[in-house]
Parts: structure tokens; sequence; C-alpha cells
């Protein structure tokens, strides 16, 4: 989950680094650290806090100045945010300097066994043990730096990606990975490392992706040398060329990298299903569902593995793909599946969903599906990501960079993708009729103006977020395909403004958290003109008796929920399998507003981080 960015070339370091390491504070932002080298001595800088405290101390602290640098933005996991815990970490010689995203299980009986051999600690991380490891069997078995990491690392249990630079050898960084991603950007006499491309996209969009298990010797003027860690075996890198832009990663005028993902949903729902739905030729056209469409029919079942807002998506693909196809359909959190050995074989098919593509908890549950002969389609955002090469098939949802912490357009392009896999599995199987099949790939198109419409009720989302921004509690009620938006829309407001808010299908609410309501707890209801509508009416009505302040979901149009509402926001009517593609707008603008309104930090919420890859 931390964020690492290294440098060796012709440039000044400095400036490379601090602006990779502010892109990838998506990924932890309770501290950040940077080393550099300047042919003479490493300088260290590093602080709690964020990257903007990082630069304020860099320039009262030290010369940035040098042509290879490494940079660490922290999401804490062993030893509480602090200067000291803070990476990158010196070893005991002050030779070698390390940054690490990651976790080393075993480091307890590392650190035990380092200190009865005289080596010290400065702080609580598993980091500083595993650079101290690596010195350690660099001078004891005389191995040159490569090599000393190979060792090491084979010593270890864990997850890392790191990035270890020798004093000794000041033009080589050596890098590592398995289970955190790792990306190499190649350019003309330079290097660049990163947790993902962002800190190089605008110099080079030549990248190399480790893959788990690898490790690679930076140097200057001579290629990438790439070796399996296990085996030594040399691979020959693949460069990748990249298609993301600067444009994407930059907040483009907009306060907060949330607002503008949010207002991005319209073209990135398009995008998602661009050269997918030909609407001419009455078809969806998707790669990695045709080439398997026997897995997908004979399935017993299709289980779906995610975490988070993925999850909410699965649960959506849920009532989508049985509803459709008549398949049974399993919503599964992946770090729930991984350790409760469940029952699969090799006539599931298991859907994993992820916007990064590399969530710790959903590539092991993969993993394990694999292992028990299940075939394995992956959903995710991010090209080359772990999840997308762990996979046996798969989709990408092209919603470009998502920065915010707090997933917005990653749910609604997910579930854009997964509606194309049900409509196309719906009708191989012979499962709806064909004018059906059209009236459902007319509305899907249709989908991103009503998106946009939606939008516009960015105004008086904000208008009721000042009424409600005091609250202490909300409930979010929903039924049908519209039950996990409830839920979604919950979550974002616990992500990014720390009040407690629980979804709840609509019907559930007189079974425990009827007692909850009084005038002081609003309560969100999705009531859109669907097969639910009345009952969700009713349970309006149980509301409104007890006084509760209902927020209403509805469609444009609608007069009876108006009747009893304390406030409405309209969305256009839509199918109701395609109803969370718009209800969840509102949603997510109210959460964004109630968060502004509070003074919180939007983009970099407390405790989270975007890509969570640790247990």
């Amino acid at each position: 989950m931390c964020g690492i960015v290294g440098y060796i070339g012709y440039r000044d370091a400095y400036p490379v680094i601090l602006k990779g390491l502010q892109r990838l504070e998506y990924r932890g932002y309770d501290s950040a650290g940077i080393a550099l080298y300047d042919g003479a001595e490493i300088k260290l800088s590093k602080t709690k806090g964020k990257v903007a405290d990082l630069e304020d101390k860099v320039s009262k602290q030290i010369n940035p100045t040098g042509s290879l640098g490494i940079g660490h933005t922290r999401w804490a996991t062993h030893g509480v945010p602090n200067d000291t815990n803070s990476h990158p970490h010196f070893s005991n010689s002050g030779d070698l300097v390390i940054i690490h995203n990651g976790i080393i299980e075993n480091y307890g009986a590392l650190k035990e066994e380092l200190q009865k051999r005289g080596y010290k600690f400065s702080s609580d991380t598993d980091t500083e043990v595993l650079v101290n490891l690596i010195e350690d069997i660099q001078k004891n078995n005389n191995l040159k730096l490569g090599k000393a990491v190979q060792v090491a690392l084979n010593q270890v249990v864990g997850a890392y990606a790191i990035a270890v630079f020798d004093i000794k050898k000041p033009n080589e960084i050596v890098v590592a990975r398995l289970g955190s991603p790792l990306a190499i950007g190649v350019g003309e006499n330079e290097f660049f490392i990163a947790s993902d491309a962002s800190p190089f996209i605008e110099y080079t969009n030549n990248a190399v992706y480790l893959e788990d298990e690898e490790m690679a010797v930076v140097r200057l003027h001579k290629p990438l040398n790439v070796r399996n860690i296990k085996d030594d075996r040399i691979i020959s890198p693949y460069i990748q060329k990249l298609k993301i832009n600067l444009e994407q990663i930059e907040k483009g005028g907009y306060e907060h990298f949330m607002l503008k993902e949010i207002f991005e949903q319209p073209n990135a729902i398009k995008d998602t299903y661009r050269g997918r739905l030909l609407i001419d030729e009455g078809i969806i056209k998707m790669a990695g569902v045709e080439d398997h469409m026997g897995k997908f029919l004979n399935a017993n079942r299709i289980i779906v593995i995610a975490c988070g807002t993925s999850w909410h998506a699965g649960l959506v693909a849920e009532y989508i793909i049985e509803d459709l196809v008549r398949i049974p359909v399993e919503v599964e959190y992946a770090s729930e599946f991984r350790y409760r050995n469940p029952v699969i074989s090799k006539n599931d098919v298991v859907i994993a969903i992820s916007q990064s593509g590399e969530t710790a908890d959903t590539l092991a549950a993969i993993k394990l599906a694999k292992e028990k002969g299940a075939f394995v389609f992956g959903v995710c955002n991010v090209v080359g990501s772990s999840i997308s090469r762990e996979t046996h098939a798969g989709a990408y949802t092209h919603a470009g960079p998502e920065i915010g912490v707090a997933s917005t357009k990653a749910f609604t392009t997910q579930i854009t993708v997964l509606t194309l896999i049900a409509l196309r599995l719906a009708k191989a199987k012979g499962t709806m009729s064909s004018s059906d099949f059209r009236r459902h790939l007319v509305e899907l198109e249709t989908i991103p103006k009503k998106v946009e419409e939606t939008l516009k009720s960015d105004t008086l989302s904000k208008e009721i977020a000042a009424i409600y921004k005091d609250a202490k509690n909300f409930l979010y009620l929903g039924r049908g395909f519209n039950f996990p938006v409830a839920l979604e829309g919950a979550l974002k407001l616990k992500e990014i403004s720390y009040i407690h808010a629980e979804g709840y299908p609509a019907a559930e609410m007189k079974h425990g958290p009827i007692a909850l309501i009084d005038e002081n707890m609003p309560i969100a209801v999705i009531a859109t003109k669907f097969g639910h509508y009345e009952k969700v009416v009713s349970n309006i009505q149980e509301i409104k008796s007890r006084k509760g302040k209902i927020i209403a979901v509805v469609t444009k149009g609608d007069t009876q929920v108006k009747d009893i509402a304390d406030h409405i926001i309209e969305v256009p009517e839509t199918l109701e399998s395609l109803s969370p593609l718009v209800t969840t707008i509102p949603l997510q603008l109210l959460s964004y507003h109630i968060a502004v309104m509070l003074e919180k930090n939007v983009d970099q919420p407390r405790n989270l981080a975007k890509s969570v890859t640790v247990e």
C-alpha cells in the first residue's frame, strides 16, 4: 500500500522523485521520505505526514542534489507513523538504503537473530530488518548487492516491492517484487522505478512490469538484468507501451480527484463499452468471454470474489447474471474465501474484481481457486496489473487512472463490464429474447447521457449535504438491484466523512434498524419506479411515522414519494438492471459534499489507501 519511486540517470533525481511521490500519495500518506546520492554521500530526509511535509523538511535539512535517488510514501503496517519509522531505512553500516512496500511476516525471528549478531534497530519496522539482513548476507558471504538481495529474499516470508541502493555500487539500484506491484520505466540513458507508471509517464511510455518472485538490477548504460528470485533463471524483460497520458492523472481544474472522477463517469462508461457494445450489429463482442464461452455456459455456478467497492459491484452482478443468464451466483469477500476452505471445483467459474488489480486478498483467492481447478476471469482497471496476469482471461474496465482513494468511476465501469458479460452470456444461452436483448443494448448505450443528466443534481446534493453534515449516523436503504447501491452509498460516506453509516435492504429496516430512527436520523432511500416501488413507498411511510429525515433518490417525474420525503433527487428512467449506474451518482455527490463541508481530506481519507496490497 505504500508508494515507491526511484530514479537513476542524467536528470536531477529530486524533482522527479518528489513529483512521483505526489502522484503515488493515494497509496499511503502517513509519512514520506527520500534518499539522494550526489556522488559522494547519501542524503536522507524523512518525516511523519504527507509529501508536502517532506518537501518542506527537505528544503531545511539537505541539499537535494544528485542523479540517483529513492523515495517512499507510507501506509503504516509495522510501527506507528513517525519520523523514525518512515522510509527509506539505512543498514547499520550506512552503506545500504532501502524502500519497501509490503509486509515481512517473519521479521520478528529475523530481527532476533540479527540482534544476536550485534545489529541495532532504531525503528519498529520490518523494513529495517530486511535491509540489515541483506547487509549481513552481503558481508558474511562476500556477495554483490544483487546476489545478497536474492539470498535474503529467499529467507523472508511475506510480500514486498523493494528498491535497494549500495553506496559502494553507485551506478545501480536493485529492485524486486512479490505480491506488491513494481514497474520500471525505461528511458534513454535513464531508468525510473515506481509502484505504478504514473511517476514516469511524462518521461517515457516504455515500462517493464516485474512479475512475482522477479528481481532486476537496474544499471546505467546497461540493459535490464531480470532474474527469478527462487532459481536464478534469467528472464527476458517484456517492454510494454503505455497508453495513459499525463492529463488523466492531473486534477484538470477540479478541487479534488474524487470530484473529477465522479464527473468523468459518462466518458468512463462509454470507454468501457466502446468496441464491445456494437449497437448497429446488435451484438456484444468480448474476446475474453468468446474464447471461453463453454466454461461460462457449462458452469455449475459463478463465484464472484472481491473486496470493498468491488464487492458491491459483484453484488450488482449477482442480481444481473441470475436474472438474465439463470446461472447461480455467489458473491464472496476475497479475504474470507481464501481462509474458509471453500467448496469449489473445475465446474465453477470465478470472477475476480479489483480496480487496482493488486488487491492482496483477491490475488490469494484467485490462486486458491486455480488450485481447485476453477476457471478464473478477471475484471480490473490497471493494464498489466497482477490480477490481469494471474487470471485465465478477463476484461479491463477502461476507467482511466483513479487517484481518489474512495472508488467512484471504478464502481460504475465494473458494473458496465459485468452487465456486458451477463448480456453476452444470456444471448448465447438463449435465456432472453432477441427483442429484449436489443432493448438492453439500446438502453445501455444511453446510460452515459443519463449519468450526465444525473450529475446536474450536484447543486441539490450540496444543499442537502449542508443540512445533514453534522449527523452522527446515516441509514441507506434500497431493494433488488439497488440494495448494493445502498451499501456502496454508506461505504462512501464512511470512507471520506467518517460518519457512521449502514446500508440495508429496505424491507430489513423493520427487523432491527428501525429502532434507531428518530428526528436526528437521515435516511437515504433509493425509490426508483420498478418492481419493488410500492414496497419501498411503504418503507418510507414507516420511516416518516417515526420522524426520520428522508432523502429519496427517485425516477424523474415521481409524485408519490415526493409527497412524503423531506428531499428528493431525481434520476432519469432506465431499465431496472441498469439503474445502479444512475442511482449511485447522487450518493457519491452527497458523500463528497459532506466530507468537503467537514473539511476532511477527501482524496486521502485517514487510515485508508487506494490499493490494499497487504493482508
